[in-house]
């Protein structure tokens, strides 16, 4: 709570830190809080969030399943008409909170790692990872055995057209489905049932 590794911690509410099964299979990782998330202390409960659990409802995966957190802790934003705007974390600000990031995957070791959008991917596979060439792929990687990158939800709420929006959505659950199956396929060698 009180780490000063970047300049974020002066402008978010709180730290927000991942919630979830802590013997979870499966962790989803996202880019930063939110204006909500800031607020709420907890990961993925605004729109993006929503859009999330509908996702994850779809794919058939409980949120009481997985362990979800961000890449970055502190909520990144800047004043613009009384509302607090999102600003995407730098590569510093990303290497600041990659620690704390590492701490969580340690803690947790899930089996597989789903990355929703670039900054998520780039923190955990390094800055040259494309998510536009390389999305809903299994890529390797020392974090999980099974780690893939997918579109983040406030991607999809941000398109301009239903039909892309829709489209977008169904490619995030066919690739929650895909980690899914990958865990469910196998049975935990940890011996939980989560």
């Amino acid at each position: 709570m009180g780490c000063q590794a970047c300049h974020l911690w002066r402008f978010g509410t709180q730290t927000v830190f991942g919630e979830g099964n802590p013997h979870a299979r499966v962790m989803l990782i996202g880019e930063q809080p939110g204006d909500k998330e800031d607020i709420a202390g907890k990961p993925f409960v605004g729109p993006a969030g929503q859009l999330l659990d509908q996702a994850l409802e779809a794919a058939g995966i409980s949120r009481d399943e997985i362990y979800i957190t961000n890449a970055v802790k502190h909520f990144k934003w800047v004043p613009q008409a009384g509302r607090r705007l999102h600003q995407k974390p730098n590569v510093r600000e990303q290497r600041a909170c990659k620690p704390w990031l590492d701490a969580e995957i340690a803690r947790i070791q899930p089996e597989a790692i789903l990355l929703l959008g670039a900054t998520a991917a780039q923190a955990v596979l390094g800055a040259d990872f494309k998510l536009t060439q390389n999305r809903g792929r299994f890529v390797d990687s020392e974090a999980a055995t099974y780690v893939m990158a997918t579109l983040h939800p406030s991607a999809i709420l941000r398109m301009p057209e239903q039909g892309q929006k829709d489209a977008a959505l169904q490619s995030l659950v066919e690739d929650l489905r895909s980690v899914a199956m990958q865990i469910h396929s196998h049975p935990d060698p940890r011996g939980y049932l989560a």
